[in-house]
């Protein structure tokens, strides 16, 4: 699929991306395109991330337990026999 864009960009952003593609042997045009490729997985990636993080904090809140009275002293974790 052709895709035009335009960018309104610095004179000197623009030479410089040039000399970025000309020193990876490649076009100005490839390096856009492999920025965009790899922009998608990387973002299916941290959305999917964030999704599990919020499911797996959700589940903290669900769940409680009690442990009990304290019996101890907290010197008494330190006496040495």
């Amino acid at each position: 699929m052709n895709l035009t864009l335009s960018l309104d960009l610095d004179q000197k952003v623009v030479k410089e991306a040039r000399k970025i593609a000309v020193e990876r042997d490649t076009t100005l045009t490839a390096l856009v395109r492999d920025f965009l490729e790899d922009l998608v997985p990387q973002n299916r990636f941290s959305g999917r991330m964030r999704r599990e993080r919020e499911a797996l904090e959700r589940s903290f809140g669900q769940v409680q337990f009690r442990i009990g009275k304290r019996t101890w002293k907290r010197e008494d974790l330190y006496a040495r026999s």
